[in-house]
């Protein structure tokens, strides 16, 4: 049986930048992946000739330079600035909340006449807000809030928001420019050609083992390595022993559309809660780079919320008292097993952007392989 330096468990962002520190430390590494193909959500399937990205809209964006540059040094990024919109019932509105979506709901021309509105609505939320309706309409009011926010955000954790608890959006973007950039981050982009480009380059060097699950057969694959670096459910590791974690997950329809241009956007938010899907997504829009019109087809995928179960992928943690409370339990068991590394945000029950699970990736290097 070969042994390896590092088995890693998961071939997602973490485990490949930590497959890439490795390699470039001398170090023999194994990775095994549940699924068929390295990625993990980021993993791009071509289409028409459209790299569709096949887990959901992946935009990298990030204020540090140090990320920034490492990712650059692996592919070519292009300058796709993230300006998504929202339909509400057949009405347009720009995202993130800025002057554009406030002339649009109101008619009002200045920065001080809808902050003048929003306070109004925003008067009628006294004390500490108890829940996330609350909380959404004492930072936006009342009409953002039941456009924009309500019946997407329903959708998207299969409750009511009288019944979610306020610290989810703690903060709502809210501009009083006419600025469509949905992000603040000083870089931004998406690699030509999509993601897989990346990806073969983080884990280059590696053996790769595919469609195969590293909990069927522990024992084995724990021989084969001096260290473990997993970066899958926490609670899976630990045979669920004190309870499974809760996720929503999600299910995803594409469709193929005979013209060059369907929706002008590559994001669509759909915020009226009859509609059953949240998001819809016209891949070619990514690449800013080229004419939409050289692919005469187009792909849309539609993004729909679901109540995760057991066999499904795990997107978002539910991040309420109870689930934190269980993690802490996991977290404390994960602390002794000193030949294990936990990292990424299955193993660390925890909603990251891909920037920040860089971050936490070369942190983890650091103290693994020393500067």
């Amino acid at each position: 049986m070969k042994r390896y330096d590092y088995v890693i468990v998961g071939g997602g962002l973490f485990g490949g930048v930590m497959a890439w520190y490795a390699r470039k430390n001398g170090k023999t590494c194994l990775v095994v992946e549940k699924r068929d193909q390295l990625g993990g959500n980021l993993y791009c399937e071509e289409i028409e000739g459209i790299p569709v990205h096949r887990y959901g809209a992946h935009i990298f964006h990030t204020s540090n330079k140090t990320v920034w540059d490492f990712v650059n040094s692996l592919a070519e990024f292009n300058r796709y600035t993230n300006c998504p919109v929202a339909n509400y019932k057949g009405q347009m509105y720009n995202m993130p909340f800025n002057m554009n979506t406030f002339s649009r709901l109101w008619g009002v021309c200045t920065p001080e006449e809808a902050r003048q509105k929003i306070e109004e609505q925003r008067a009628g939320i006294a004390g500490e807000p108890r829940n996330l309706e609350e909380q959404a309409i004492s930072l936006v009011g009342r009409d953002i809030y039941e456009k924009l926010i309500k019946g997407y955000t329903e959708k998207q954790w299969g409750r009511d928001c009288k019944d979610l608890p306020s610290f989810i959006i703690r903060r709502l973007p809210v501009r009083y420019t006419y600025d469509n950039n949905y992000f603040n981050d000083r870089y931004q982009g998406i690699p030509v050609g999509g993601y897989n480009g990346l990806i073969g380059k983080l884990f280059e060097g590696c053996d790769v083992r595919c469609g195969t699950d590293y909990l069927a057969d522990k024992e084995t694959y724990d021989a084969m390595g001096e260290r473990i670096i997993y970066t899958g459910t926490i609670d899976a590791y630990f045979g669920y022993c004190f309870g499974k974690l809760e996720y929503r997950s999600l299910r995803f329809e594409d469709d193929l559309y005979d013209t060059d241009n369907y929706q002008g956007v590559a994001v669509v938010n759909h915020t009226a809660r009859e509609v059953p899907y949240t998001r819809t997504i016209e891949h070619k829009h990514f690449d800013c780079t080229r004419d939409y019109k050289e692919t005469p087809r187009t792909v849309v995928t539609r993004e729909y919320p679901v109540t995760w179960e057991e066999g499904m992928e795990p997107y978002y943690p539910v991040n309420d008292e109870k689930n934190q409370a269980l993690y802490r339990q996991y977290a404390a068991l994960a602390e002794k097993e000193e030949r294990v590394l936990f990292g990424g945000r299955l193993a660390e029950y925890k909603y990251y952007d891909m920037d920040k699970v860089i971050e936490s990736a070369m942190k983890a290097a650091g103290q693994e392989f020393g500067r």
